[in-house]
């Protein structure tokens, strides 16, 4: 059975995407619905998982954008227009229970779909995410509420979305150069192009 892959359009405050996840997982874990992924792009945010060191956020009180601590894993991060968010809602009972292939699934999906539009993203190893010869091109943050999976993975379409991450340290990596579909490939990559070539690749996952 093919996974319900569901595209918003417009720009999704955070909050409202979250409550969007919690009712899906509530659903699956109620018996009330199933295995679903959300495809969409935030309105500006900073988010971070709750960590009692959040130094990777600099000066929170100095950031151009509203900062939300969230329950996923990982440092801070960014979303905003021109980055493709996915929220994968998933029984990980029937994939094995096993958090690591669950990553590892996520990792290969974006790759696969970076490769459509000529991009050689790629694994480092120990570090979480997609990367293109040492850019990181897309940030992978999880959590998991009885074995079902919510939050998820964000890949940078647009080069309007770098900025923000120069007032942080992303995913609090001293030194993290973070890249685009459109900085590696030298054209715009219309976001719509990118669900299409995610959806196609999520929706066996």
């Amino acid at each position: 059975m093919m996974l319900p892959i569901i595209h918003l359009p417009g720009l999704i405050d955070y909050q409202d995407g979250l409550r969007l996840q919690e009712r899906a997982l509530a659903a699956i874990l109620d018996g009330s619905g199933g295995d679903v992924v959300y495809l969409l792009e935030h309105q500006p945010v900073y988010t971070i998982g709750r960590l009692r060191d959040q130094s990777s956020l600099r000066v929170a009180a100095a950031l151009p954008h509203p900062v939300v601590a969230t329950n996923r894993g990982g440092q801070a991060t960014y979303h905003g227009p021109g980055q493709l968010v996915g929220y994968p809602i998933l029984d990980l009972t029937p994939r094995g229970q096993d958090l690591r292939l669950h990553l590892r699934t996520l990792e290969d999906a974006l790759i696969r779909a970076c490769a459509v539009f000529g991009v050689d993203a790629q694994r480092r190893e120990n570090l979480t995410g997609v990367w293109v010869a040492g850019r990181k091109l897309a940030s992978i943050g999880v959590g998991v509420q009885k074995w079902v999976s919510m939050h998820g993975f964000a890949l940078n379409v647009a080069h309007e979305c770098l900025p923000p991450f120069h007032a942080i340290t992303p995913c609090g990596l001293n030194g993290v150069i973070m890249t685009s579909l459109e900085a590696e490939t030298g054209q715009p990559i219309p976001i719509a192009d990118a669900v299409t070539a995610l959806a196609h690749e999520l929706r066996c996952i």
